[in-house]
């Protein structure tokens, strides 16, 4: 009898197209799921029979409670090497292999950069203007050379983003708890002494911070309140980075000049969420992994993640 795999949360159904799954066609049935599943009786009963889930980035929590309710559960694979929402400790107690994929950083540091100049010339708007026979230049857009973009976190991807701002001729600052002055000389920026005074001192932030308990909340009301009134947020890493509130506030008062976001504390994002309808947010449905390369990469290493697992050798295990 062939096992049974579902593919959780394909929004574009692109899991079947972006990779060659007949190598397991005469020993898996695979089904895709497209629609995202909140209910969790909903979504025990779409997958209880089946041995293999293959699960995107965190879009489906699979925690201890939804383990136990799945015991015919032997493979779980997340798209990357870390996924916080899933229990890893706890399906291995259950017996359950958990394994993942490689996952490029390049996507999202480009889509923090089409976020942040789609933010500095206006572009939805004058692109909506345009279309709708509205004005012929109607804002003025910000410039990005000779500005100062400071960066939150200076990792793989913020690395990135700041060797882009760099080639921009911007100024680009750099701060997180642990950065070192000798890192940011390694990737040409310059280390901030506080998260203050990178807040205080850049025209754009971009976070790129891992969440954790500690990070959680590290943009608050006090670094919003530094950043100045033409000042832009963005942040394509984890929405739990920032506090939500404060965020609320700072885009409808008029702290600073907007943001862009790719990343929210629910998703989908509910239709009446303000983050939909602020004049001062350019937001995206959580866009940053997804392009063609990095699709490629998860579903084609998820069938390879299957054929080691039915072979008895399984590989990029995580622990």
């Amino acid at each position: 009898m062939k096992l049974r795999c579902a593919v959780l949360d394909d929004y574009q159904g692109a899991a079947l197209t972006s990779a060659d799954w007949s190598p397991l066609a005469d020993r898996v049935d695979v089904r895709v799921l497209r629609e995202h599943l909140t209910d969790r009786d909903a979504l025990v009963d779409a997958v209880e029979d089946c041995e293999i889930l293959v699960v995107m980035r965190e879009r489906t929590p699979v925690d201890a409670g939804l383990l136990a309710r799945l015991p015919r559960l032997r493979l779980l694979i997340t798209s990357g090497m870390r996924n916080a929402s899933v229990d890893v400790a706890a399906a291995r107690a259950r017996g359950v292999t958990v394994c993942g994929t490689a996952s490029s950083s390049e996507p999202p540091t480009e889509l923090t950069w089409a976020l942040l100049l789609g933010l500095a010339r206006h572009v939805p708007a004058e692109a909506r203007s345009l279309r709708e026979g509205g004005p012929w230049q109607s804002t003025v857009g910000a410039d990005l050379a000779g500005r100062t973009l400071g960066l939150v976190g200076l990792g793989k991807i913020g690395a990135r983003v700041a060797r882009i701002g760099l080639a921009f001729g911007m100024d680009v600052l750099a701060w997180s708890p642990n950065l070192t002055e000798e890192r940011a000389a390694e990737h040409g920026v310059r280390l901030a002494k506080d998260g203050r005074e990178l807040f205080a001192d850049s025209d754009f932030v971009s976070v790129h911070m891992v969440l954790s308990d500690r990070t959680r909340g590290l943009v608050g009301e006090p670094e919003l309140r530094a950043m100045r009134p033409h000042a832009y947020l963005v942040n394509t890493s984890r929405a739990g980075l920032v506090d939500g509130a404060a965020l609320l506030r700072a885009l409808r008062e008029g702290w600073i000049a907007g943001a862009g976001l790719d990343v929210f504390e629910t998703e989908p994002l509910p239709v009446d969420d303000p983050l939909r309808s602020l004049p001062n947010v350019l937001a995206l449905p959580h866009l940053g992994y997804v392009t063609e390369g990095n699709y490629g990469r998860y579903f084609g290493q998820a069938v390879e993640d299957i054929e080691a697992f039915l072979a008895g050798a399984p590989v990029r295990e995580l622990g």
